[in-house]
């Protein structure tokens, strides 16, 4: 079954946790109901464009790590996020490994960054196999 390091799935996970929450944050800002709770949020707006750059450094992190892997292991993280989604179950594991591998390109990170839920799917992709990052 899995073959990679649980760990460097979890350093995924908690990455991309923290990246969404960067993503998230200009998101928040404008969520007041009346115009003038849009002005209070000012400071917000510039706390939340100070934040870009960690921002893109954890992305840049992720896509180094990412691409740091080996091909079985970015195809494994692949096949994990995809029985997290739903596209197989952990008893597909061979299937989805199989098709992971087939589809690999040199774009692994940008592809699993661009998941809106990836660490979701991985938690849930992790759990599907009994395993998880606690």
């Amino acid at each position: 079954m899995l073959e990679i390091d649980i760990e460097k799935v979890c350093f995924i996970i908690a990455k991309a946790r923290e990246f969404e929450t960067h993503e998230s944050l200009g998101d928040e800002v404008f969520e007041g109901d009346e115009p003038e709770d849009h002005i209070e949020n000012i400071d917000d707006i510039s706390d939340a464009h100070a934040d870009e750059e960690t921002d893109d450094n954890t992305e840049d992190e992720i896509k180094a790590w990412v691409n740091a892997m080996n091909e079985d292991e970015q195809c494994q993280v692949v096949a994990l996020a995809w029985i997290g989604r739903g596209d197989f179950t952990a008893d597909d594991w061979d299937e989805a490994l199989r098709i992971a591998t087939e589809e690999h390109n040199d774009r692994t990170a940008e592809y699993l960054l661009g998941m809106p839920l990836l660490p979701d799917y991985l938690d849930e992709g992790l759990a599907a196999f009994d395993l998880s990052c606690d």
